[in-house]
């Protein structure tokens, strides 16, 4: 399986229980045509389904995350997927229509045949 999409989804196969029933928010992150997340996630950011959110094609940080956030969410996504580690770190994310929610983040690296993607836990 070379391509990302495949990876991609069989990662969050793999996860779906998981997803689904998680007290967090939850996303899985490959790139911008690549991402999920669970129904509480969506709910935080005042999206109506993880489908709505998952539709968004503005780049991410741009769409989801507020600008002070920006560079540190994208410096501990480029850490996990250079260097494999994963971290935890506070994020000020975008609502859909107006303001911002803070939450905790913990980021996790996995990977499948190759292809590296972010595991992202939001609690609020």
């Amino acid at each position: 399986m070379n391509d990302h999409k495949g990876a991609f989804q069989a990662i969050l196969t793999q996860l779906r229980d998981i997803f689904d029933s998680s007290e967090q928010g939850m996303y899985l992150y490959l790139d911008d045509e690549n991402k999920e997340c669970n129904g509480k996630f969506a709910s935080m950011l005042g999206y109506g389904s993880a489908e709505e959110w998952a539709a968004v094609e503005e780049n991410f940080p741009t769409a989801f995350v507020a600008e002070g956030s920006q560079d540190e969410l994208v410096q501990k996504y480029q850490e996990a997927m250079q260097k494999a580690t994963g971290s935890s770190f506070d994020v000020e994310w975008k609502k859909k229509t107006s303001g911002t929610i803070k939450a905790n983040v913990i980021l996790i690296p996995v990977a499948y045949e190759g292809h590296r993607m972010a595991l992202h836990f939001v609690t609020a």
